[in-house]
């Protein structure tokens, strides 16, 4: 694939874990990526990673909840990269709390990373999608989306990104854009490490607790969640669209 013909991708939280996964998966299919996380320079690990092996790729400093600053990035993507044609909504953030504890604060700060971000983010890249006559929209959602104790916020707002996966389906599959999202199960990431650290429990010995639910035996690594997000964004799935994957290692009851 020459550089004119190179598909532009964008990646929110890819400064680590299943962001930074992805980022460095979808430049290896032949991408251009733009690393996109609240620190610009924390995205510089995952950057080098790319370039370091032949690929395109920039970092891109972006509160995905403020709307200045999504068209000021999808902006700069573009004039530096290309018309972004491949976007994957992976921002997210963790204010776990039982309801009765649970702050407005807490609330709202969830919904605005997860749910607002994704909104914006799909906003103000769908019009190069429809311009280009192709798109790949992926939001990440999550077993979570299903319920879960102590994350009545996250659950709501992964329940949420589904709908709107969904939604953006039926809106944009004439333009040629498709959007599915992937619900990974237990991976280990940073994230999973704070929640183990949170529960009073060592990392390794909340991965085999976790891993002894799970049908396949063990946790999920960031590349299993990249790889389904990969397929996603290809060339080849132009009829797929609108469908949500559980990367889960197994059935959920």
């Amino acid at each position: 694939m020459s550089t004119t013909e190179q598909r532009v991708a964008v990646v929110t939280g890819a400064a680590r874990g299943i962001g930074a996964a992805t980022a460095v998966r979808l430049a290896a299919e032949g991408r251009a990526v733009a690393v996109i996380d609240l620190d610009e320079a924390a995205c510089k690990d995952t950057v080098e990673k790319i370039t370091a092996a032949g690929g395109r790729a920039i970092a891109v400093g972006c509160d995905v909840s403020d709307e200045a600053q999504v068209e000021a990035a999808v902006a700069r993507i573009t004039e530096e990269l290309g018309a972004p044609t491949v976007l994957v909504n992976n921002a997210g953030v963790l204010r776990d709390n039982l309801l009765f504890k649970m702050s407005v604060s807490d609330w709202d700060t969830v919904m605005n990373v997860h749910l607002r971000g994704a909104f914006l983010m799909s906003k103000a890249c769908q019009k190069h999608m429809v311009d280009a006559g192709f798109g790949r929209i992926v939001n990440l959602s999550s077993s979570s989306a299903l319920g879960n104790r102590g994350q009545v916020n996250y659950s709501a707002a992964k329940a949420g990104l589904q709908g709107f996966t969904k939604t953006l389906a039926k809106e944009l599959g004439k333009f040629g854009v498709t959007a599915n999202a992937v619900a990974p199960g237990f991976i280990a990431t940073d994230m999973t490490a704070a929640t183990a650290e949170r529960v009073g429990m060592g990392f390794e010995d909340f991965k085999a607790a976790a891993a002894t639910q799970i049908p396949v035996a063990r946790v999920g690594e960031a590349a299993d969640v990249a790889n389904a997000i990969a397929f996603f964004t290809g060339e080849a799935a132009g009829f797929v669209s609108g469908q949500v994957l559980y990367v889960a290692g197994g059935p959920l009851d």
